[in-house]
């Protein structure tokens, strides 16, 4: 059979040489986070990784992603050795910048392979739904703008995340699936959050007997057990053989944290922040009580030490246990019917628990959802409805990352384009549904993206032009708040495509 073109291998070469044309683009903090973690593991023993503070920067991500850093820094040296000092900080020599950014323009190999191994393993009748798909994820403006402007390194991880999905396909790959995602929690931890759906499938598909779930294959869970054991002892061994595990762990779980980070991330907590906003104004006619502390605090909502005058704060103890909740709910049904399509909808459901009512969730947390989600959206037009509102919100809640005028036309015009681009291919090639769809959810989803040019207008432009410097809170927090909407409302509407599917 001939290939659909463009191809994906196609695709990758014209967006890589766009992307090097960002090199010299706006950077995060997060550039000087990976250049004094290559500095910690090339010029310090493995024993003081975690505990160096030289840069208020400190290593804070799992073993495996150190290691990582520190093959990179091997290779850096023969750019520039000043970037491997660790008091040198803030280096940002162009051979700094431009070896940065090509390491992440590079490791992204790993999500073009994964997504081509995606379509490749994709029934006939669905591969041209399946490359777009893929093409999607891998020209995703929140991979562009958090990785190749912003500074991190998700699409290397993302491609470990959907090599990992993708091996859960076949039962012949079901033990590699789960040792590549335990492998992937030994680079970045934030991955948690969609281990009970491995958890369950895994255990439904590769421990339990297909007849009966009371009967244990064991040798499967040895080699799943061990093989585990193996990728952590690898990971952690070392530190704790050094008797520095709980130290590591200070770092990885910093939970003195805020439950707001900086931009609001688009969550229930998002809303929660903006009721709160409302109801200060509206207590003096309803009789509610005022918290002084609160009201003095002129960064209320910016800042990840949010706390709130009216309503009540709100407690770690608290999220855990509404994304348990919430978590719980789609892996009863994982558990009833653990077919591939409901695996990949229980990871996209957990991404959501744990994004909704996470404590100190960032906003760049919403490719944990968008992703898994890409993979199923062309399953048929109801997962498409649902899918269509978080695509907008959640690469709309990213802009505030990206705030200097010479990546707003980027930015702007990037997400505009992919979003029409894919949301139209999407919209051609989902199959009808056998179910009944939902009217409120495609007029919700119409509405939605509608709304959002004018947003993206005020906030971006107008705002400006009208206020200034003064209120400059108003454009982070109806983005935010925006994008919360949408975000929750694709939860809902998934939620319920899920457990009438």
């Amino acid at each position: 059979m001939s290939e659909f073109y463009p191809t994906l291998a196609q695709c990758a070469i014209v967006a890589g040489a766009f992307k090097i044309l960002l090199f010299p683009a706006y950077k995060s903090t997060d550039f000087e986070v990976h250049r004094n973690w290559l500095a910690i593991t090339n010029t310090l023993p493995v024993s003081e990784w975690y505990y160096e503070k030289t840069s208020e920067w400190t290593l804070d991500y799992p073993p495996f992603f150190a290691y990582f850093e520190w093959l990179l820094a091997h290779v850096a040296r023969l750019f520039d050795p000043a970037m491997l000092h660790v008091y040198n900080l803030n280096h940002e020599s162009w051979q700094t910048v431009y070896f940065q950014r090509a390491s992440v323009l590079v490791t992204e190999i790993v999500l073009a392979y994964a997504l081509q191994m995606f379509i490749d393993t994709t029934p006939l009748h669905s591969k041209r739904a399946a490359q777009v798909a893929a093409l999607s994820i891998f020209l995703s403006p929140g991979l562009l703008i958090i990785d190749h402007i912003h500074f991190q390194y998700n699409g290397f991880m993302y491609g470990i995340l959907v090599l990992s999905l993708v091996l859960a396909r076949c039962r012949s790959t079901l033990l590699h699936s789960g040792l590549v995602f335990a492998a992937l929690l030994c680079f970045k931890h934030i991955y948690l959050y969609l281990a009970p759906a491995y958890f369950v499938f895994l255990l439904r598909t590769y421990c339990l007997s297909s007849r009966s779930i009371f009967r244990i294959k064991l040798l499967n869970c040895i080699k799943l057990g061990g093989g585990i054991a193996l990728i952590f002892g690898a990971a952690f061994g070392p530190f704790a053989a050094m008797r520095q595990v709980p130290q590591l762990l200070s770092r990885l779980f910093p939970f003195s944290r805020g439950l707001c980070h900086a931009y609001w991330a688009p969550n229930i907590w998002a809303l929660y922040s903006l009721a709160d906003r409302v109801l200060i104004h509206l207590a003096p006619r309803l009789g509610l009580a005022l918290k002084e502390d609160a009201l003095q605090s002129v960064t209320r909502g910016l800042v990840g030490d949010t706390t709130f005058a009216v309503l009540p704060e709100i407690v770690p103890r608290m999220c855990f246990a509404l994304t348990l909740l919430f978590q719980g709910l789609p892996l009863i049904k994982l558990f009833a019917q653990p077919t591939w399509e409901n695996f990949i909808g229980a990871v996209t459901l957990c991404g959501y628990a744990s994004f909704l009512f996470g404590w100190h969730v960032h906003e760049k947390a919403i490719l944990l959802v968008i992703i898994p989600f890409s993979l199923i959206a062309l399953r048929d037009r109801r997962h498409l409805g649902a899918f269509r509102p978080l695509a907008v919100a959640g690469h709309v809640s990213l802009f505030p990352l990206l705030f200097t005028p010479a990546e707003f036309p980027i930015k702007t015009i990037y997400t505009v384009f992919w979003l029409v681009l894919f949301l139209m291919a999407f919209d051609r090639l989902a199959p009808a549904s056998s179910k009944p769809r939902f009217f409120l959810l495609d007029r919700f989803s119409t509405l939605y993206i509608a709304v959002s040019i004018p947003l993206i207008a005020y906030t971006s432009l107008f705002h400006q032009i009208v206020f200034g410097k003064s209120y400059e809170f108003l454009p982070l927090m109806f983005t935010s708040s925006y994008a919360a909407v949408g975000v929750v409302g694709s939860w809902v509407g998934y939620m319920v495509v899920y457990f009438t599917s």
